[in-house]
Formats: structure tokens, sequence, C-alpha cells
């Protein structure tokens, strides 16, 4: 492998690394909140932040205002200085769980999996209420809060060192990196150190906002006030994400299919990329025809996966047509040039006036075209500059294609030669300069003609054919050398624009009117009466 290649490599193989963790990540997040959805009939019950069982929905009570009446149970038990007595009476659909004759609560068949016994479900809640409370007495003793202090501040020394050695690591693989950077081109060069370090100084910041929030979340679940405050923010932001906002849809709801839309946006754009390189390239077609099948399979995936995912979704679709229809309109009056540029988009797909690699002229703008959006063309000319241009422009303006079906194409060099030229030689020299040309075709050949008598020459035109319509600028120029030089060789002369001055003589001093001597005369009498 070139060694000039590798921090190139590096980088893209760090961008592929991220865009997979992007889908992992996604799909993730997504798994987990349809498992928050999943319990969202349930509410938990916990003692410091630990969570003991959970309670579901009741005719009376939701499954949150249960949760909250046990907790503030157990807190005050906790409280307590005495041994608590639990017990539990059974029956025959529900049981309840005494303690101390004071409270109570119970345990009915839907806070139970299926399967499973109400009554033998309240005695597993009595023994873990019993062993969660002895915990958290036991961590608010003073020995428990001082050892717990010692190891936070262990943990924190810890980190800190940690945090250090991250940025040595970091300086040692940018000294590293560097010396893979190699390019004859200085300007490369450093663009290239600038984006390694940028993906360096990246993956220490979030190694070490990692490590941060892995160690301070781990401290406060050390201490039971701290957890318990984690633990009632984890809470308040999954009611509030579960609660339903319109219908049966929460905010979790509509966070998962976005998600579930990025990562079909994500692997659809994946498919169609391994589409493009590893199967429309082995067919041999055009690469104008490949876009066109890539564009047209990208977005059917999108659509058929769109509709998967909200019928998966329990989303009736024909109650989305009235939704459709209204932001069809909107679109049409609000959004024109966007809906036009679309359509024309479609027509320029389909219908193929112009495709990807065509050589193509716009207005002042002349280049390769590099891709066909649904909303824009992206032009690079040959200045190795994108040009953007929108796509109706495309169908409501005169479009040059030099690649169109045919490639072939002829270009015009009118020359002017002196009026005692003699035109046969000057026909000779210029279809010498023309033939002798790698790049012109020999067939059409190349052709001359005398255009008609200029004002200081004779004007003949060169028309040779091509067949790289790109490279016209660059073989027009080399056929005007090559002229110059064959013009010379003939000893044919190559004139110059000329005028001639005339210049009419006339008689000095210069002779005035009687009226205008006697006009003169009364303003210089003026000039003299006046103060």
């Amino acid at each position: 492998m070139n060694m000039r290649n590798k921090p190139k490599n590096l980088i893209y193989k760090y961008f592929k690394l991220l865009k997979v963790a992007a889908i992992v990540l996604m799909l993730v997040f997504s798994l987990q909140l349809e498992g928050v959805m999943a319990q969202t009939r349930f509410a938990p019950v916990a003692i410091d932040g630990r969570r003991i069982f959970r309670v579901s929905n009741t005719k009376d009570r939701p499954a949150k205002e249960r949760a909250e009446y046990i907790n503030g149970i157990l807190k005050t038990v906790v409280e307590l200085e005495k041994v608590p007595n639990i017990k539990v009476e059974k029956g025959e659909n529900i049981a309840q769980i005494k303690i101390d004759e004071i409270a109570q609560f119970t345990v009915t068949k839907n806070d139970v999996e299926p399967g499973e016994n109400p009554n033998e479900k309240a005695e597993i809640w009595a023994k873990e209420i019993i062993q969660r409370i002895n915990q958290a007495r036991k961590e608010r003793s003073t020995e428990f809060i001082r050892n717990t202090l010692i190891v936070s501040f262990l943990l924190i020394l810890l980190t800190i060192a940690v945090h250090w050695v991250l940025g040595k690591v970091r300086r040692i693989l940018q000294g590293y990196v560097s010396s893979l950077v190699t390019s004859e081109n200085s300007s490369d060069q450093n663009q290239q150190q600038n984006s390694l370090n940028l993906l360096l100084k990246a993956s220490l910041f979030l190694s070490r906002t990692a490590l941060w929030v892995v160690v301070s979340l781990y401290i406060t679940n050390l201490f039971p006030l701290t957890r318990q405050w984690s633990f009632n923010i984890a809470r308040s932001i999954q009611f509030s994400l579960t609660s339903p906002i319109f219908k049966e849809f929460s905010i979790s709801n509509i966070l998962v299919l976005i998600g579930l839309f990025l990562g079909l946006m994500i692997i659809s754009g994946g498919v169609t990329n391994i589409l493009r390189s590893r199967i429309l390239e082995v067919l041999r077609i055009s690469r104008g025809a490949q876009e066109v099948i890539a564009i047209i399979f990208k977005y059917t995936l999108i659509a058929i996966g769109s509709i998967v995912l909200l019928q998966s979704f329990g989303v009736d679709l024909s109650s989305l047509a009235i939704l459709a229809s209204a932001l069809g309109v909107g679109i049409g009056f609000g959004f024109q040039d966007i809906a036009k540029n679309f359509g024309s988009g479609l027509v320029l797909l389909f219908e193929r006036p112009i495709q990807v690699g065509d050589f193509i002229e716009v207005g002042k703008y002349m280049g390769n075209v590099e891709r066909i959006g649904a909303r824009s063309v992206v032009i690079r000319t040959l200045d190795r500059v994108s040009i953007i241009v929108p796509n109706s422009r495309f169908l409501e303006d005169e479009v040059i294609n030099w690649s169109h079906r045919n490639p072939i194409s002829r270009i015009h060099i009118p020359v002017g030669v002196s009026y005692s030229s003699d035109v046969n030689a000057v026909k000779k020299a210029l279809l010498e300069a023309g033939k002798n040309h790698p790049e012109v075709l020999s067939v059409p050949q190349p052709n001359v003609f005398f255009t008609g008598f200029g004002d200081s020459s004779l004007d003949f035109e060169l028309l040779v054919w091509i067949d790289t319509p790109s490279h016209q600028v660059s073989i027009k120029s080399d056929i005007c050398f090559r002229i110059e030089a064959t013009l010379k060789k003939y000893e044919i002369e190559i004139p110059f624009p000329q005028r001639d001055l005339h210049v009419r003589s006339g008689d000095l001093p210069l002779t005035l009117s009687p009226e205008l001597q006697q006009t003169l005369l009364k303003q210089q009498q003026n000039g003299k009466n006046s103060p």
C-alpha cells in the first residue's frame, strides 16, 4: 500500500466505523424505547433508587399513583428504628402485604406475569422488601458513608490519571500518524494532517467524556440520596416519554419511529451503494443508467420500508390521505420552486436528456454531470469547481449536451490571413495543422471554409471532429498553436486590423463671423462694468 494513501484510508475507515456505530446506536435506542413502551402500564417501586418490583394499573388507581403510595410507605418504614413486621394475607385472585398493621397494599393478577400467582408473588415481594430495608439502613450508617467517600475519592484520582494518559496516547498517535502523511503538494499534506488531528481530538473528547460519565454514574449510585435523585429523574423522563400526547402515541413512540426512519435511510443508502459498486458496474452499463437504477431502487426501498414501519406501529395509512392532500396543497403554494425542481428531477431521471457523466453546457457553465438529485444537478466544471444547478433550469432553458447519444462533435476555429496570401496554400496549411492532432478524428475529415472578405483579412474557418467533448478547450488551444507554426512555415501572414486616419487642413488664424465678434465684445464690456 502506498504510504500517502494510508491517511486517506484511515479517515475512510474511521468514518465507516462511525457510520456503523450510528446504525447500532439507533437500533439499540429503538429497542430500549420499545422496552420502555412495553412497560407503559407499569410503574416501579424502589427504596433509595433500587427497584424492588413494579405495579400495574387497576380500575381505581393508575400505576404511577400506586407506586408513589407504596414508595411513601417504604420510605417511612426505613426511617423507623425498629424492625418492621411484614406479613402476607392471601386471597383467591388478590393478595395483601401488611407492614406493622398500619399500612398495606395489594398484589393483583395484573401485577404478575402470565402463569404466576398473586399469592406467590406477594411472598417474594415481602422478602425483597425486608432485604432492601435492611440494606438501606446499613447504607445510612456512618461507617458505610465514610468508606464510600474514600472509594469515590480514589475513583476520581484514578479517573484523572486515565484522563491524563489518554492525552499522552493522543500525542503519541498524532506523531505516528503525522509520519504517515507524505504528499508532494504541501497544501494536501496540511489538509490531511489537519483532518487526522481533528479525528484524534474528536476521539479523545468522546473517550474522556464517556469515562467521566461512567464514573459519575457509578459514584452517584453508591450513595442512597444521589441514587434516589437519579432514580426520580429517570422515572420522570420515562413517564414523560411514555405518556400519550395524542391518541395512543407518546413521545417514545415518535422517537422510536424517527430512529427507525433514520436507520432505514442509512441502510437504504448503504444497500444502494453496494448495488451500484458491486452489481451495476459488473453489468458494464453506462454510468447514467447506473445512476437512474440506483436512485429508483433507493427511493423504492425507502417507500416500501416507510409503509412497513407505519403499519407495524398501527398507523392507518388510509387516514393519512387527507393529511397528504393538505400537505400537497401547502407544498404547492408554499414550496413551488421545490416541488417544481422535484418534478423536473423525475423527468430528467426517466426521460434522460442528460445523464451522469455527460459533458454539458448550461448558460455560462460547461462541465461534466456528477450527480442528478431530487432538487438539483451537480456539474463539475473544467476548473474542477462544482456548480449546483436547479433541475427546472434544464427543462426551461436551452441546454447543450455534447455527449447526448453520440459524443462526436465539431469545433470551429476561425483564422484570418493577409489579402496577399494564396488561398490554396492557406487551405493546405490549415488542413495540415488539423490532421496532425492526435485527438482529431480522421473520419469525418477536417475541412476548411472560406467564410468571406474582412476589413483587413481573408477569413477562413477550420472545422475538425472530436469524440471527447470535455477536451475541446485544450484541443482547440493545441490546434491554434499548430496553425500559427504552420502559417509561419508556409510564410503566410496573419494581419492585424488597420485604420486610415485623414486629417483635414485649414487656415490659421481662424476667422470669426461679425455676429460672433459683436457677442464677444458685449460680454467683455459687461464684465468690465460689473463691480
